[in-house]
């Protein structure tokens, strides 16, 4: 039998030894919005799930994208690095150095200070490549041609809008410039504030996952807007406890506009507005989510213990009687 050439069997033991990382085929952006501080991750990947595997984030301390054949280490291990103050740069290197597998990784990282880092081995399936910009990185592998990384660079330098929708074009503009050589399956997009905090859920602006889709950059910005529209409402209710009722208004106005249809935003809001004893502005709120769903006038005199609305016998009955048919029900 003839001998197996070295390089082959050199070229096994590689893939062996990585071979149970996820092969991520994926195209992601890091970067630091320099309006705000927030630091943010966003990706898309043939791949089942790829938000717990690339995406990697901390209030105040930086951000990671792994992926290629992936270590998920250099993520925690990154942002441990650049918690204890070295950069992105720095923190990057030594973890390549430590990593005998660097060849076939593809990594970036950018910090608190906006300094971006970006790694791609040598083999990395191609196309594969990276473009550096002022506090960003784009990164890309197994694409099917060599425009996407570029074409991200160049939408996302040339974005307008708040820092997820800057995100979201640059992963639109990799997908329209071809995308993955196989198809698109996963996404995801993670946002933190810049700050550093005792308490840093506070500090976890936004944590959206795709899993699994046909289209899940598209399906991304959906979730993008539906997280807008809560965030509108949850302002709102800050406004109510502050008692800036006009404020509040508006805000629950802005939450609708943007889920239209969304049941649960016109609900909170009809309640708020009755218990405000704005009845007239709150009735036709309430009729529309009955009409499309009767569980939500079960529901009303619930809201009684709560506080959330008075304890009046009265004042509920009409509050249900609102529902198609005008009967009581539950």
């Amino acid at each position: 039998m003839k001998r197996r050439p070295l390089i082959f069997l050199a070229a096994l033991g590689t893939y062996l030894a990585v071979a149970s990382a996820p092969a991520g085929a994926t195209f992601s952006i890091v970067a630091r919005d320099p309006a705000t501080g927030d630091l943010g991750v966003a990706v898309q990947s043939h791949y089942f799930s790829v938000g717990p595997i690339v995406p990697w984030a901390e209030p105040g301390v930086g951000a990671v994208a792994t992926q290629s054949l992936v270590e998920v280490a250099y993520g925690p291990r990154g942002l441990a690095l650049m918690r204890d103050g070295r950069s992105a740069k720095d923190a990057l290197k030594k973890l390549l150095d430590e990593d005998k597998f660097a060849d076939v990784r593809q990594v970036a990282m950018v910090d608190a200070d906006g300094e971006a880092a970006v790694h791609t081995g040598a083999k990395c399936i191609p196309a594969a490549g990276d473009a550096l910009g002022p506090q960003f990185s784009v990164q890309a592998n197994l694409m099917s041609n060599e425009k996407v990384w570029p074409a991200m660079a160049e939408a996302y330098q040339n974005a307008h809008g708040d820092f997820p929708e800057r995100l979201l074009q640059a992963l639109e503009a990799g997908q329209r410039a071809g995308g993955d050589i196989r198809g698109q399956q996963s996404a995801a997009m993670i946002i933190v504030k810049g700050e550093r905090s005792d308490k840093p859920w506070t500090g976890r602006v936004l944590d959206l996952r795709v899993e699994d889709s046909p289209k899940p950059i598209a399906e991304l910005r959906r979730l993008v807007s539906l997280w807008r529209a809560y965030k509108k409402s949850d302002e709102g209710d800050a406004f109510i406890t502050e008692g800036k009722v006009e404020e509040a208004l508006a805000a629950y106005s802005e939450a609708a506009r943007l889920a239209p249809g969304n049941d649960e935003l016109l609900f909170w809001q009809a309640a708020t507005l009755w218990k405000l004893g704005r009845e007239k502005e709150a009735a036709p709120l309430f009729r529309k989510v009955f009409a499309h769903d009767r569980r939500w006038v079960q529901l009303v005199p619930r809201l009684v213990p709560a506080g959330l609305l008075a304890d009046d016998p009265e004042s509920i009955r009409r509050i249900q009687s609102l529902a198609p048919g005008g009967r009581r029900s539950g």
